[in-house]
């Protein structure tokens, strides 16, 4: 980007390096954002013509030039060119090219640098739509599963110890808040980045009569930069698209890592279907999970870049600066390895299918119940600290006996406290501890159902 380019070299009296030219041109990857590159111009051009820059005749062929040629990418009739640097001049040239020298007053009013940062929030704001898209889609499915499992048992875990028991209902809500969260930021992200800076040209502003508003309605922004050093230099809004997506691919990380452990022969809580799974070149039983493995790796991808623009920001004076090319490789890879993430899980979460067996058993395992225990002592009168003293003493019997709390005798229980009646068996049961659960944001199969209920609300 910049103001140095193959047709606008007035000032210099030597052509351009060959490997200058390669090591500055951004073509290569800067020619995704045609179809944005021709909207702007679209817009630009019809606004010129509005304030008498252009007439209507210009305003008319370069407005079908500009069609044309999107045609011709489209259908891969267009030859790029890296001695043309981007996509702006790519496109400038061949119009010129194709209409003659009124191709040229496209560029009235405007700078390359003003036409990216435009370019750039067109192309987001559409990632942006298509994430939130596949994340309402995301917390479907989990709504959906989580209403069938609102009361089949497992195991919660704090340190990946067995912690109480939950259900697995319980479990899916707890990642449709994490996305829930997310869709939200994306959809804050839009909102900032939702501002035209076309027609700050180069940091200063035009001396044309140029009509921003014009043209930011034109391209459905809510309004347009209001400072024009700012308009041009803002990479604000690609790095918080940026810190959303690593933040999504850390949730996403974090359930694809259970569902590794899940679907491990040691926990068989989940199987998912062949179609996400691949074998071992060597060992004919395997059934490896290597979409959520590969979601799981691809989120320190996707965190990478949001270092990376970070870094290539902070040392930047304004306005403008050539380091600002190399935002778009992490943006674009960002945006394409989240959208796959996104729909990878979308699939899983649809397709996975738990043994809801093999969790009860599991929750059943780990004196999960202790603390529904010490609680059940605390309301026959005993200080906490005192009952968890004493069902500290249950365990370490039950352990020695081999044998869960539910299935120690009362007058064993009783041995250890007094207090213990038979009601002490509800208390411990795995069903019993759910249901006792029941406040907002609990486990109990009744508010897991309630809550399923709001979320589908909230999608």
């Amino acid at each position: 980007m910049g103001e140095d380019d193959k047709l606008l070299r007035g000032r210099f009296t030597e052509g351009t390096d060959e490997g200058v030219e390669r090591f500055t041109a951004s073509v290569a990857f800067d020619r995704r954002l045609y179809r944005y590159d021709i909207r702007g111009s679209v817009a630009h051009a019809e606004m010129l013509a509005a304030a008498g820059v252009l007439t209507e005749a210009e305003c008319r062929a370069i407005v079908d030039g500009l069609r044309g040629i999107e045609r011709d990418i489209e259908a891969g009739d267009f030859e790029w060119s890296t001695a043309l640097e981007d996509v702006h001049m790519n496109i400038e040239a061949r119009l010129t090219e194709r209409i003659g020298e009124v191709g040229k007053k496209l560029h009235t009013g405007r700078s390359r640098n003003d036409q990216v940062a435009t370019d750039l929030r067109l192309y987001l704001r559409d990632e942006i739509d298509a994430v939130v898209t596949l994340l309402g889609e995301i917390m479907t499915r989990l709504v959906d599963a989580a209403e069938r499992h609102a009361a089949d048992p497992m195991p919660g875990f704090t340190h990946l110890q067995t912690a109480q028991p939950v259900t697995l209902g319980h479990h899916l809500l707890a990642w449709f808040e994490m996305a829930h969260r997310d869709r939200a930021r994306f959809s804050d992200c839009r909102k900032r980045l939702n501002v035209s800076p076309l027609g700050a040209a180069a940091l200063a502003g035009t001396t044309f009569p140029i009509d921003r508003s014009a043209t930011a309605a034109a391209l459905g922004f809510d309004g347009v930069a209001a400072n024009s050093l700012d308009a041009v230099s803002d990479r604000d809004f690609a790095i918080e698209f940026c810190a959303a997506a690593a933040l999504t691919a850390v949730h996403l990380s974090r359930w694809c890592e259970e569902l590794v452990i899940w679907t491990s022969q040691q926990f068989a809580f989940v199987e998912l279907p062949d179609a996400f799974c691949t074998g071992s070149s060597i060992m004919p039983q395997k059934k490896n999970p290597d979409v959520p493995e590969l979601v799981r790796g691809k989120a320190g991808r996707v965190v990478g870049h949001l270092v990376g623009l970070l870094v290539l920001m902070k040392g930047q004076a304004l306005a403008y600066n050539r380091d600002n090319q190399e935002d778009k490789e992490p943006v674009f890879d960002t945006a394409a390895t989240l959208r796959g993430c996104l729909a990878a899980m979308r699939d899983i979460v649809g397709a996975m299918r738990p043994d809801t067996a093999a969790m009860r058993r599991a929750a059943e395992l780990g004196y999960a119940t202790a603390t529904d225990l010490a609680d059940y002592l605390v309301r026959k009168g005993l200080p906490f600290r005192d009952a968890y003293d004493t069902v500290g003493r249950v365990v370490r019997h039950a352990q020695e006996a081999g044998v869960a709390l539910a299935d120690l005798p009362l007058d064993e229980l009783r041995r250890v406290h007094d207090a213990i009646g038979e009601d002490v068996y509800d208390a411990v049961s795995l069903d019993g501890s759910l249901a006792a659960r029941d406040q907002v944001g609990g486990t109990a199969p009744a508010r897991v159902r309630a809550a399923a209920a709001e979320a589908r609300a909230r999608i």
